[in-house]
């Protein structure tokens, strides 16, 4: 069944071209299609379009399909071009003509549209709620290890005195950044786009601002060219707040993985969080991190794809949008997974005592000895150059008595402002 179908046979090749894989990736956005729908049947009922009887069949009926999509025995066979068909086709199975009235006043364009601004807006949600979870997770370890010492690198060189604390607390901090950009998405696709029909509005007398209210969108997409131009535009949003996050955790796992290699050894893992190789018997492999790096860095090049698929295209409808749900609703499955298990096993870290008498931290310190030269009265310079020449001709014995004391420093951590930053939202249904 096709909503678009006149009589005419189309090409099997071409139809299996164009419909590619629809049906499977429609099932993740059935239940909000079907959503949508029942708000949509109660404002045609409300402008006159529908009785009271046809209202009740309906919305009968859109319950029956949400309680099978909620127990995964909704499914879209090939008969079916994609989800909006094969609702419309059980509505008016079970209560004929009436089935049919379902899609007056709208078109595909919009029915899809409106089911993936409320796909991503459940997700954006979720995605906050897991985010907080690991950003509490990582500032919790960082009150745990606070004390314990860790080198600072530049350059990958030994550079300064770092800790534990400033480690899992500055990726927690980098994590208030990312929801920022997750809540610009969240606003984005928080706009009502159904009414907006095939770009150009209806004749019928439909009332937009109902539906908004009984969808629980923040605000409406006022104009029906722009709610139509905002696929794509939306995608691209969600992408890059994604990519930002997925960047956060990328670097993090790279870190983990650097610092558990025999070469650092300032961190484990329980044996059953790795992996073993097949000869060499010795190995613990970190590939749950080396996962969620690549998985990341794939994560972070959907935003190119969304721009490529999208960019320089007229205003109006482009059968192009269709390649866009695939993938997003990928990277956000991911996503999700990858928050989780990063969480599941940050939580089982083991970190080590560093010894600092070790040669290869030898220089940890200069600057710390720069400096108290500078409080004893010498310009920064020449404590400098004194620091620098004993380094050169091998005198350099390190003081490790100074502290940091500044906000954000390894002495003052500044972990309940770091909470507090963490962005507050009301959440929509």
């Amino acid at each position: 069944m096709k909503l678009w179908d006149k009589g005419i046979s189309i090409d099997k090749k071409i139809e299996q071209f164009t419909v590619g894989n629809d049906r499977e990736v429609d099932l993740h956005i059935a239940k909000y299609d079907v959503r949508a729908s029942m708000a949509h049947a109660k404002m045609l009922h409300n402008i006159g379009i529908l009785d009271a009887s046809e209202l009740e069949q309906l919305q009968t009926g859109l319950k029956v399909l949400a309680e099978d999509i909620s127990e995964g025995t909704f499914y879209i066979d090939a008969q079916f071009e994609d989800v909006h068909s094969k609702i419309e086709f059980e509505l008016t199975k079970q209560y004929g003509e009436v089935g049919k009235k379902i899609h007056t006043a709208r078109s595909r364009n919009d029915q899809v549209l409106v089911a993936l601004q409320l796909y991503y807006k459940d997700s954006l949600n979720l995605i906050q709620d897991k985010t907080e979870a690991f950003f509490n997770s990582l500032l919790k370890l960082a009150e745990t290890h606070k004390e314990q010492v860790l080198p600072g690198y530049t350059h990958l060189q030994v550079a300064m005195p770092s800790s534990f604390g400033l480690w899992f607390s500055a990726y927690a901090e980098l994590l208030v950044d990312d929801v920022y950009l997750l809540n610009a998405a969240f606003k984005t696709v928080d706009q009502n786009p159904l009414g907006s029909a095939a770009g150009y509005g209806s004749s019928f007398n439909i009332d937009r601002e109902f539906t908004t209210k009984e969808l629980q969108f923040a605000t409406l997409k006022y104009n029906v060219v722009a709610a139509q131009m905002a696929r794509g535009k939306s995608e691209r949003t969600l992408s890059m707040a994604l990519g930002s996050l997925c960047n956060t955790l990328s670097r993090f796992a790279m870190d983990i993985c650097l610092y558990m290699s025999q070469n650092f050894g300032f961190i484990s893992f329980p044996d059953e969080l790795t992996t073993g190789s097949s000869i060499m018997p010795h190995k613990k492999n970190p590939d749950v991190f080396e996962l969620i790096r690549g998985k990341c860095n794939k994560i972070q090049a959907l935003q190119t794809e969304m721009l490529l698929i999208t960019n320089n295209l007229p205003s109006g409808y482009h059968r192009d949008y269709q390649l866009l749900k695939e993938h997003m609703i990928i990277a956000i499955n991911d996503v999700v997974d990858i928050l989780d298990i990063f969480d599941y096993a940050i939580q089982q870290i083991e970190v080590k005592t560093i010894d600092l008498n070790d040669e290869k931290y030898q220089y940890l310190f200069t600057v710390d000895n720069i400096n108290t030269l500078v409080e004893e009265g010498m310009s920064f310079r020449e404590a400098y150059q004194i620091i620098g020449k004993q380094v050169q001709d091998g005198t350099y014995e390190p003081d490790r008595s100074k502290q940091h004391t500044h906000a954000g420093s390894i002495g003052d951590l500044c972990l309940e402002q770091i909470k507090a930053k963490f962005p507050k939202r009301e959440k929509h249904p």
